[in-house]
C-alpha cells in the first residue's frame, strides 16, 4: 500500500498513514530538540528569535502580530525571492504606518533587530531565514508552503504558516508525511485558518458540537467578491519573474481562489462536521475575468460535497465586480441552524442564542498569541493535520469544477498532478505558459482530465 492509499477515505486509517508517510517523507530525521527550544519551556524571560519568510502584505501584517503578542520576542531576519519586498516589509514595520494600521506601539521597533546581512532574497533565502530564528513565519504564496514547512519541521522550528498549506495533492501527501514528525518533536504549529482562533466561531462550535441543533445535514459557504489586485507584466520580465510577481492568478502558486481564499468557509463546514467529504462535483468557469492578466484561474467556482454521512455541503466562491459580495457560512442541522454571525436558530427561526461580539480579540493577533503562549508554557498546538485535509477539501473542489465530473476524496488525494516547475530559476519556465497572445491555457469542464 503507497502512503497515499491509506489517506483515501476521510475517517478511514488516517493515523496509520500518518505514521507510514511521516517514516516516508526524505529527509525527515526524528532526533530530540536542541537544548535552546527545549530550555524555552517555562522561561518567560527568554528571547525569542523570529524569522519572516514571505514579506508581501500578509507577511508585513502577520510578522506584527507575532512580535506584538510576545514582547519578548526579536525579529533577527527576513527573507523573500525579490529583495525589493524584503526592504519594503522592513520598512513598513518599522516606520510610524505600522503603529495606525496595526495597533502597535513605538516599543515594536525595539524588537526588530534585522542587519543587512539577515535578509535574504532568492529561491532558497528561506533556509538562510529559518536557520537564524526559534520561531518562524511562513507567508509566501501557498505554493511554496510544503517545502518550507519541511525545511522549518527538520529545523525544530515553531511555526506560524498561512492558508493553504499546498496547491495540489503532491503538496498534501508531502505536508500530512511531516504531521507525525512534528508532534513527535512537540513543535507548535498554528495555520492561519483564523477562524478557530475566533470567540464566535469558537463558541458557535461549541454548541453545534453538544448538539444543538441537532445532527448536521447540510451546509451553504460563500466567498463572493470582486477579487483582489492584479500585477502588470513589465518589460525585461522572464516569465518566471512575472508569475511569481502576479501569483495569485497561476496555480502552482495559488491553487486558484477556491483553494487561496475560499479554503476559509470550506473549513468552517469541515469543522462543524468533525470530518471532510469523500466526493465533489460542481461547475465553474471564467466568464468576466477573461484577460490575459488573469493568468489561468476561473472567476467562479460552486461545488457540492458529499460527507460520508450523506450530508449536502454546497459551496460558492466569486471573483467577479458589480454582484452581491457574500462571506459567510450556515450550518443546518435536524433541530435548528447556525449561523457565522453568531446567531443559532431552531427549525422555525426562533434565536436559542446570539453571541455578542463586544470585546472579542482580533482573532487574527489570537492566533499569535495563542502560539507564543503554547510555547513559553511548553504546550503544543497543532493545526497541520486539519489545515493540509481543508487545503485537499478545496482542491477536491478545484478538480470537480475544472473536470466537470463527481470526484472522489481517493482520486484527489492519489494524483500525481504536480504543478510545481521542474527547476526554481529566474530564467526557467513555470509548467504553464503562455500563447502567442499572452493567454494562457484555461482548464474546460468535460475535457481537463484529473
Amino acid at each position: 500500500m503507497s502512503s497515499s492509499d491509506s489517506f483515501d477515505k476521510p475517517g478511514v486509517n488516517r493515523r496509520d498513514f500518518l505514521k507510514d508517510a511521516s517514516l516516508a517523507t526524505g529527509g525527515l530525521m526524528l532526533a530530540s530538540l536542541p537544548f535552546d527550544l527545549r530550555a524555552l519551556s517555562g522561561q518567560p524571560a527568554t528571547t525569542l528569535k523570529i524569522a519572516l519568510v514571505g514579506c508581501g502584505g500578509r507577511g508585513s501584517g502577520a510578522i506584527v502580530q507575532a512580535l506584538i503578542a510576545d514582547p519578548n520576542t526579536k525579529l533577527v531576519a527576513m527573507a523573500d525571492a525579490f529583495r525589493d519586498r524584503v526592504d519594503s516589509c522592513y520598512n513598513y514595520i518599522t516606520s510610524s504606518k505600522v503603529e495606525e494600521s496595526e495597533g502597535a506601539t513605538s516599543a515594536l521597533k525595539t524588537q526588530i533587530d534585522v542587519p543587512e546581512s539577515n535578509k535574504f532574497s532568492g529561491f532558497d533565502a528561506y533556509k538562510k531565514a529559518i536557520d537564524l530564528a526559534d520561531v518562524v513565519i511562513l507567508t509566501s504564496p501557498p505554493g511554496f508552503r510544503p517545502d518550507h514547512l519541511e525545511y522549518a519541521i527538520n529545523s525544530n522550528k515553531h511555526i506560524f504558516c498561512e492558508k493553504p498549506l499546498a496547491t495540489d495533492a503532491t503538496g498534501i501527501r508531502k505536508v500530512m508525511g511531516l504531521l507525525e514528525v512534528s508532534k513527535q518533536k512537540k513543535l507548535n504549529i498554528v495555520v492561519g485558518l483564523q477562524r478557530h482562533y475566533e470567540t464566535v466561531y469558537r463558541e458557535i462550535m461549541k454548541r453545534i458540537h453538544a448538539g444543538e441543533i441537532g445532527d448536521v445535514t447540510s451546509g451553504q459557504v460563500y466567498w463572493n467578491g470582486s477579487g483582489v489586485w492584479v500585477k502588470d507584466r513589465l518589460p525585461g520580465m522572464t516569465e518566471m519573474t512575472y508569475q511569481m510577481r502576479n501569483w495569485y492568478y497561476f496555480n502552482w502558486l495559488c491553487g486558484d481562489h477556491i483553494v487561496e481564499q475560499h479554503i476559509h468557509n470550506i473549513d468552517v463546514f469541515n469543522w462543524a462536521k468533525k470530518d471532510y467529504p469523500v466526493k465533489a462535483q460542481g461547475m465553474g468557469g471564467r466568464q468576466v475575468r477573461t484577460g490575459k492578466e488573469f493568468g489561468e484561474i476561473y472567476d467562479h467556482h460552486y461545488v457540492e460535497y458529499t460527507y460520508a454521512d450523506g450530508s449536502v455541503l454546497n459551496s460558492q466562491c466569486r471573483h467577479i465586480k458589480g454582484c452581491a459580495d457574500k462571506v459567510s457560512e450556515q450550518i443546518i442541522g435536524s433541530k435548528g441552524r447556525a449561523e457565522s454571525n453568531g446567531t443559532m436558530t431552531d427549525l422555525k427561526g426562533n434565536v436559542i442564542f446570539k453571541h455578542n461580539k463586544k470585546g472579542d480579540p482580533n482573532p487574527y493577533q489570537q492566533e499569535h498569541v495563542e502560539l507564543f503562549a503554547s510555547i513559553r508554557k511548553g504546550e503544543v498546538i497543532n493545526d497541520l493535520e486539519n489545515g493540509a485535509k481543508s487545503t485537499m477539501t478545496a482542491i477536491l473542489g478545484r478538480m470537480a469544477t475544472y473536470s466537470g465530473q463527481v470526484i472522489s476524496w481517493e482520486q484527489a488525494i492519489n494524483s500525481k498532478e504536480n504543478l510545481f516547475p521542474e527547476s526554481l530559476d529566474w530564467n526557467a519556465n513555470p509548467k504553464s505558459l503562455p500563447d502567442a497572445s499572452g493567454h494562457y491555457k484555461i482548464a474546460m469542464p468535460g475535457v481537463y482530465k484529473i
